[in-house]
């Protein structure tokens, strides 16, 4: 089965009806019919305090149980040896504005052979990724 990684800014748009992207996330997971969902505890600790208003927080949480309950996305878990990887990633791209969770989304993907992204980020792009939502 066909398997994307899902960036903060997906996870956003999908749990905040106000956020900009919405709709296009929306459309883009209804076109895309079956896949499997990879992202990272990194990406997910993004989205909390992307979401960490008072009255976006509920829906964050619940959003979060969701992601971390559903079988079809794997959430990888934030490691020492990925925080290194991620780290020489990021220091070696110093003519990049990328974030630390970028160079670490970017590893685990070039590592699992993943090649799209549910992201509006032009990072992904830069990197060599199809950034889906743009």
């Amino acid at each position: 089965m066909r398997v994307i990684f899902a960036d903060t800014g997906y996870w956003v748009a999908s749990l905040n009806p106000r956020d900009q992207f919405n709709a296009k996330a929306r459309e883009v997971s209804r076109a895309l019919g079956r896949f499997r969902i990879l992202t990272t505890e990194m990406i997910l600790d993004e989205l909390l305090a992307a979401l960490s208003k008072t009255s976006l927080r509920p829906s964050a949480v619940k959003g979060v149980d969701a992601i971390l309950s559903n079988p079809n996305v794997e959430v990888v878990p934030q490691t020492s040896l990925q925080f290194r990887a991620a780290f020489e990633s990021y220091r070696t791209v110093a003519d990049k504005e990328w974030s630390l969770t970028d160079c670490s989304s970017f590893v685990l993907m070039r590592e699992r052979g993943v090649s799209e992204a549910l992201a509006h980020d032009h990072h992904f792009e830069q990197a060599g990724f199809v950034a889906l939502l743009r």
